[in-house]
Order: C-alpha cells, then sequence, then structure tokens
C-alpha cells in the first residue's frame, strides 16, 4: 500500500495532519517508510510506503472474522463430465487456474492460530485480503492527537478529500510484461496479463480464482457474471442464428412479397400518398425489396425464437444463482454480510450532518440527517429525475418530427429514384429507409451527447440526497443511472414497435402529431410492416453503442497513461520508481464497476425486450461480450492503478434489475409479435378469410389494403401539382391505404370491417395465451431449479459440522495439556476424593 503526499497552501497544518497521522498508524503496527523527495521523478512529491506484519494482520483478520483453512476438503469430487477431453483447448494450466488446494475454512482467530493451517506467515493470508487490511486500518486511524476532544477526525477518505494526501492505493506486485526480480513475488499481475488479459485469449477460461485472490471478490463476481452471461448468450444466439436461417431457407414461399413483386399485382396497386403536399401517389411494387427483407425477421419462427427467450432468460437468472451460490461457498462468502459496509458513514454525510444521535448498534453517537431536511432533499431529487427524463422524452419527440418533416422532403427529392441507377444499392434506397436510417443514426448521436449528461446530473442528484452508507450510495445511483439510461436507449425503439403506424387515421381524416395546425402527419408503416424498421433502429443502436463503448474504453485510459507519463518514460528506473509508474496509471474508482454493470445491461434489455425483432442480436451480443471480457480485464491490469479489495457475494441492485427486465421482455416480445409483426393477421385472413378456403396467402395483400376515392382527398392532403409520378393520370380514381375499413359507396364507408375486430381479438388473445405459456414455464423452470446446488450446500453442513468438532477436539486437547501440566506442577497437600471423579481433582489442584 502506498500514500502519495502532495502540496498545499496550508503547508504547516497538513504536515501535521499526517505526522500525528502517520505516528497513529505506526502505534496500531504499520511499518511506514517514506521516500525521499529528491529521488522522486518531479522532485516534489513523496511517497510514503505501508507494510502490515504478521502480528498486525493476524490482530486484524480476527477483527475481521476472514476466513482462512483449517483443513483440507475430504469431500470427494465427482465432476467427472463426460467428453471432458473436449475442453482441453479451452482450459489454462493448473498452476494459474488452481493455485491452491480446496480447503474447508473458519474465521480466523488470533489466540488459536496453531488451530489453522499456516504454512507460511507471508504467503498465508492473500494479496487481496492484505491490502483489504490495511486499508480497514487506514479508514479508522485518527489523524488528531489523542488528546483532542474531537473523535471523528479520523480516516483517510477524509485525508484525501482535505488534500493532505493526494492518492492512496495498494501497488501492483510486478509489471504486467514482465516478472517481477524477485523470486519470492508471485507474479500474479504478469500471470494475469499472460494468460487473462491478452485478446488471443479469448477461447480460454478465466482464471477466476486468481482474479478473486489479486483484486478481491467483488471484482471476481462481476468477471464471474460476465464469463457466464457470455456462455449463455452462445446457446442463444445459436437458436437465434438457426431462426433467421430458417426465414431465409423459406424466402421462395414468402407468397405475399411475391404478389408485391408481381407486375399483375403490386405494379398495378395505386397507393394513397404517405405525405401531405410533397408526396405523390406510388406503386405497390416500390416496396418489393423491403417486403423481402422483413420476411427475414417475420417469420413463423419469429414467435418460436421469442418465447425461447422467455425461458432463456429465467434460465440464465436461475443457472446465475447457482454459479453465484458456489462461488459464495468457494470464496468464503457464505456467512459474509454488508453490515461493516452499511456502519461505514460516508466522509460527505459526516460532514453535511450537524446533528448526532445514539446508534443503537455501536452505542456511540453519530452524525445524522433530520426528516424534514431528507425529505426535502428526495422531493427535490425526484423533480430533478423528472425534469430529466421529460428531457429525454422530448429530444425523443424531436427525432420523431424530424421523422415526419424529412420524410416529405425524401419522397420529393427521390420521386424520380435518381439513386436507382446506383449498382447493387440503388433499388433497396426508398425514402422510407432513408428516413429511418437518418433518424436513427441522429437518435444514437444523441444518446451519447445525454449519457454524458446523464451521468453527471445522476452523481449530482444523488451527492444532493446525502445517502448514509457507500452501499446505500451506490443503490441509489444504480436505481438513478438506470433510469435515465433505460428511457434514453429504448424509448426510440419502443416509439417504432408499439405507435408508429398505430395511430395514422385514414386518407381524409389522418392525425396529425401536434394537431393539423403542425402539418406534421404520422407515420405509416409500408404494407410490408413496420417490424422491419425496428430492426434498423435496433442494429444501429446497438452496434453502434456496442463498438463506440469498446473504442473509448481501451483508447481513452490508454492515452491519458501515455500522455501523463511522456516525461517519465525516459527516465532511468531507479529515478522513475515502481510506486510512481502505479501512481500515474488511472484511478479505478468505487464507481469502476459501475460502468461496466450498466453497459453489460443496457445490452442484456436489447437482446431480451426487441429480440423478436432481430434474433441475431444474441450473435452480436456474443461477439461483443467475448472481446469485452479481454478489453475489461486488460485495462484493469494494465491501465489502471491496482484497486483496494473490496468483498461482494452478489451482482447487488444489479440483480432485481435484469429481474425485472425478464419479465417485461415477456410482455413485449408479445406486442412485438401481435402489434408490430404481420403474423396475427396473416393467420386470420389464412384461417378464416381465404376466398378459396385453401390454406394459403393467396390474395393477402389485395385483402390487407383498404380503398378510398381520390376525389375525396381534402385539398390539405392531396399532392402538389408536379408532385404525381408520370404513370398517374385521371383514369385512376382510387387507391389502396393499409388498413381494414369499408370501400367507398358502402353503407359504413371508411369504418373498420368485422375482420379488423377479428384480427384485434386474435391479438389480444395471442399476448394473453403466450405470456401465461411462458411465465408458467418460467415459474415451473425457476421452482425446478434449486438456487444452490445440493453439492455446495452439503459441503456448507459439512464445513459447519467439522468447525464445532475440530474446535471441540482442539480446546480439549488444549484444556488437557494445560491440566497435566498444572498437575505436575501442584504443590498442594494430599488430599483424598473418595467419591469425586478425577477431573473434579485436577480442577481442585487447579
Amino acid at each position: 500500500m502506498s500514500v502519495k503526499t502532495g502540496v498545499s497552501s496550508s503547508a504547516q497544518c497538513l504536515r501535521e495532519r499526517r505526522k500525528v497521522y502517520e505516528a497513529n498508524l505506526e502505534n496500531v503496527g504499520l511499518e511506514l517508510e517514506t521516500e525521499d523527495k529528491s529521488e522522486s521523478e518531479d522532485g516534489k512529491t513523496s511517497f510514503v510506503k505501508i507494510h502490515a506484519p504478521w502480528e498486525v494482520l493476524a490482530t486484524y483478520a480476527d477483527v475481521l472474522k476472514i476466513k482462512v483453512p483449517f483443513k483440507v476438503n475430504d469431500i470427494p469430487d465427482n465432476k467427472d463430465t463426460p467428453m471432458n477431453w473436449l475442453s482441453t483447448p479451452f482450459r489454462l494450466p493448473d498452476h494459474i487456474m488452481h493455485p491452491e488446494p480446496d480447503y474447508f475454512t473458519a474465521p480466523f482467530n488470533k489466540s488459536k492460530s496453531d488451530f489453522f493451517l499456516i504454512d507460511n506467515q507471508e504467503t498465508f493470508f492473500p494479496p487481496s485480503t492484505r491490502n483489504r487490511i490495511v486499508y480497514y486500518i487506514l479508514s479508522r486511524c485518527s489523524y488528531l492527537k489523542d488528546e483532542c476532544p474531537d473523535k471523528d477526525k479520523k480516516g483517510i477518505k477524509r485525508l484525501l478529500n482535505n488534500g493532505t494526501y493526494t492518492a492512496a492505493f495498494p501497488l501492483h506486485d510486478s509489471r504486467y510484461w514482465t516478472r517481477s526480480r524477485d523470486p519470492n513475488c508471485e507474479s500474479e499481475r504478469y500471470n494475469l496479463y499472460k494468460h487473462w488479459a491478452r485478446f488471443f485469449c479469448f477461447f480460454k477460461e478465466q482464471p477466476l480464482d486468481l482474479v478473486r485472490k489479486y483484486y478481491g471478490e467483488k471484482i471476481g463476481i462481476y468477471f464471474a457474471w460476465l464469463g457466464f452471461y457470455t456462455e449463455m448468450l452462445f446457446f442463444a444466439a445459436v437458436v437465434g442464428t438457426i431462426c433467421f436461417i430458417y426465414g431465409f431457407l423459406t424466402y421462395d414461399d414468402n407468397q405475399w412479397s411475391k404478389e408485391i413483386c408481381s407486375e399483375a399485382i403490386g405494379g398495378n396497386i395505386v397507393m394513397c400518398p404517405l405525405c401531405d403536399k410533397k408526396c405523390g401517389y406510388w406503386k405497390l411494387i416500390t416496396t418489393c425489396n423491403s417486403s423481402w427483407q422483413s420476411h427475414l425477421f417475420d417469420n413463423v419462427a419469429t414467435v418460436f425464437f421469442a418465447i425461447f427467450m422467455g425461458i432463456w432468460v429465467t434460465l440464465f437468472l436461475e443457472f446465475w444463482k447457482r454459479r453465484q451460490a458456489r462461488l459464495e461457498y468457494e470464496w468464503d462468502l457464505v456467512d459474509f454480510e454488508e453490515e461493516q459496509q452499511q456502519l461505514q458513514l460516508r466522509p460527505e454525510y459526516e460532514t453535511k450532518c450537524s446533528k448526532r444521535k445514539l446508534n443503537r448498534i455501536t452505542q456511540e453517537m453519530e452524525p445524522y440527517l433530520p426528516v424534514t431536511s431528507k425529505c426535502a432533499r428526495l422531493c427535490l431529487s425526484g423533480a430533478t429525475v423528472l425534469f430529466w427524463i421529460s428531457l429525454i422524452i422530448a429530444c425523443i419527440i424531436g427525432v420523431i418530427a424530424y421523422r415526419l418533416a424529412v420524410y416529405a422532403a425524401f419522397a420529393s427529392i427521390m420521386k424520380d429514384s435518381p439513386t436507382a441507377h446506383l449498382q447493387v444499392v440503388g433499388p433497396l434506397i426508398t425514402p422510407q429507409l432513408a428516413t429511418s436510417v437518418t433518424a436513427s443514426c441522429i437518435n444514437f448521436v444523441i444518446i451519447m451527447i445525454l449519457n454524458l449528461m446523464y451521468e453527471k446530473v445522476a452523481i449530482w442528484i444523488t451527492d444532493m440526497e446525502i445517502p448514509k452508507t457507500h452501499l446505500e450510495y451506490e443503490n441509489k445511483l444504480t436505481v438513478k443511472m438506470f433510469l435515465f439510461q433505460f428511457v434514453n436507449y429504448y424509448s426510440s425503439c419502443f416509439y417504432v414497435a408499439f405507435f408508429k403506424g398505430k395511430f395514422v387515421g385514414y386518407p381524409g381524416k389522418y392525425i396529425y402529431m401536434f394537431g393539423e395546425w403542425s402539418k406534421l402527419r404520422n407515420e405509416e408503416c409500408d404494407p410490408g410492416g413496420c417490424l422491419i424498421e425496428l430492426t434498423t433502429q435496433l442494429v444501429i443502436v446497438m452496434t453502434g453503442k456496442q463498438v463506440w463503448g469498446n473504442i473509448q474504453e481501451a483508447l481513452v485510459p490508454w492515452l491519458r497513461n501515455w500522455w501523463g507519463s511522456r516525461k517519465a518514460r525516459s527516465h532511468p528506473e531507479s529515478l522513475y520508481s515502481r510506486w510512481e509508474q502505479d501512481y500515474d496509471l488511472q484511478v479505478f474508482g468505487q464507481l469502476g464497476l459501475f460502468q461496466e454493470y450498466l453497459e453489460m445491461v443496457i445490452q442484456f434489455g436489447f437482446i431480451t425486450l426487441f429480440v423478436a425483432s432481430f434474433p441475431l442480436a444474441p450473435l452480436l451480443a456474443l461477439f461483443n461480450n467475448i472481446i469485452e471480457v479481454r478489453v475489461d480485464s486488460w485495462k484493469l491490469t494494465t491501465q489502471f492503478r491496482r484497486p483496494v479489495a473490496a468483498k461482494a457475494h452478489s451482482i447487488g441492485a444489479w440483480q432485481e434489475i435484469l429481474n425485472g427486465m425478464a419479465i417485461l421482455s415477456v410482455v413485449t416480445n408479445a406486442f412485438i409479435v401481435a402489434f408490430t409483426s404481420d403474423m396475427i393477421p396473416r393467420l386470420v385472413y389464412m384461417y378464416a378469410y381465404q376466398p378459396d378456403g385453401e390454406m394459403n396467402m393467396k390474395g393477402y395483400i389485395n385483402n390487407s389494403l383498404s380503398v378510398f376515392n381520390i376525389s375525396q382527398f381534402p385539398e390539405a392532403n392531396s399532392p402538389e401539382d408536379g408532385e404525381n409520378p408520370f404513370w398517374f393520370n385521371s383514369s385512376i380514381t382510387t387507391c389502396r391505404y393499409r388498413d381494414y375499413r369499408y370501400p367507398p359507396g358502402h353503407q359504413k364507408q371508411y369504418t373498420h370491417t368485422m375482420q379488423f375486430w377479428h384480427i384485434l381479438a386474435a391479438k389480444l388473445a395471442f399476448i394473453i395465451i403466450m405470456e401465461h405459456v411462458v411465465f408458467l414455464v418460467k415459474f415451473f423452470v425457476a421452482w425446478m431449479i434449486p438456487d444452490v446446488p445440493s453439492d455446495v450446500r452439503a459441503r456448507i453442513k459439512r464445513e459447519r459440522y467439522l468447525v464445532q468438532e475440530y474446535l471441540h477436539d482442539y480446546e480439549v486437547e488444549r484444556l488437557k495439556n494445560q491440566l497435566s501440566q498444572n498437575a505436575n506442577d501442584c504443590t498442594c497437600a494430599p488430599m483424598i476424593y473418595p467419591s469425586l471423579p478425577k477431573h473434579e481433582v485436577l480442577s481442585e489442584c487447579l
């Protein structure tokens, strides 16, 4: 552990604080070594290197109840997997994956140190435990003299806040590209870089035990979760790819696309204008390409994949609970409670609280925030959250308005199809596609800009609430940040999936976004459906976020480190010491893992909430996560200071967020299949409205389009002169539009037909049936799979039994030794105890 000293204007005050603080650290047994300023790289700063000897480690391991081994695990390992040789290429060397034998552990007791398996005191406590103990001492050591009445002036965090020290961090044990020169050093950082952090190790398993040993359980749990999530994505990606291949193989069976692309059908159907004034009449055949593209994602396999993903999410969460339970046992976290973290007050909380009250747990006076002040701050933060969410919605409305306004411009510019002359891509470029792609790109840019703002806003709002503990602070920030990101990333997808094309009216009575004065007519879905536009939106936002995120994560820390150490790299190693090199690295703060979890949870939402529209989303996520694991491990090992080890037995508040998204995903995918996809209207037509009574889709396109009399168009909706195509003439008296309404001249003209209500009833029935089936399967699967594996449960019970048994035998044996020694040393006069047992005679001697 190294503490870096800085320079401040109140130098005398800071020197006094440092002097008292370092004296108190020495009083508790820590060994301090201060580097001469003249030997530092800039000649101005000094480092205080801190070492904890065995006595200190043993004392505080007893205080913190750290579990240590007392017996080798005697339960036989029955993990023989069939065809285990197949996994050989993916394994790491045994000395990397299993650096230690499997032990039964018990809370350390310094007075019974001979009870535990202590071979070497220097290596008995792993590095993460040692730096956690040292930081525990630093966080509680006072920097005022003992006679000072104010006992709250303590802790390295306060000293960092007031500028007494500029940094406090554990040192890396070696450089990442080479082993340590000290043969006694294990060079675990080098091993992590060589076997874990390099990209060419992407197909290898992660050395999680080594990660936990070097960085602590909290970081180890994150990488365990990320690795498990990536493994489970493989199965979803395989099924999604099969569904996509099914859509490709059934390309020629797509009857409705054949009708759209047919000159006899699609070439003769004249469609009503899609916007006012600037849009002319058009023929259905122009949507031929989008119809074929839509079939790749909108087919029977879509329903199957939506149901599969609802079950996959449950399996993922349930199997993760089992994996997490196994890690809790293997990493000695079964009895770990976060009470210690809950009892540690944040310095920011203490400085803002002027009143004090008795803590019933510690029986000490502690600062607290009055209820009125707390309520006022919560109300203010709630209002701020609503304001910023409103800003997100306003930005989304702005993008929607852009879509409505620019479509007319694209339609007018592209009416003569100038892009049709382009090779390959020319026929694919339509006003709908151009509008969708540009709007998605603009929306992605807005999302990235708002992200920078929302992170600062979420932290500012959470600071305003003044959470009491670091755990409470992190949970509050998690909820706020996820709420911001949820609305920011998913609102545009929700619009395309559930609002576009649903509230458009019909020719002569169109619905406008802000009323008729705005002249922004709501968008319609083309006859190929809105699903392909949702797919486009999802691909652009999801892929753009992942590519930009990986570039930013890898490039930004490297550039900062390169720039910060540009002068020192030319100095010899004797001047540019290793602790100075560590200081020049980036800081992995308390919220370092927060951003990593948030990134993965947002991705989890993309592949679950809208996966029915894009079966290849899990495949894209799988490729991203394979890179993500190595990028995160690389930057942690090479670009960041070694963080202070922390314990965590789970992924925390993210578990509940994932559970909530899993439930919501069933609802969203059911609505996507029912209302965004054309699956239900096609099935209703095939089973109930096919005129020949055959089980096919012939005539579906003509059936799904309603008729409007062109002469009834209001002036505001009619195309301007010159906007209509060359083939349009006065002989064309009607146009078609996507809806189920009675034709002109009918008694109920332009009102919904009975087929519309049958389709609506079928959609609602499908949603109810799908949700109930998936939820029943989810609950059944969750009930069938226990959260804790049976072998882990047996090991926990045996460990607790052995702790009691071995401690009892240990105490009995120690008592016998004491009694025998005291009996030999007994000088009392001989006495006769005719009726007393032997142990009572010995007690009398004692």
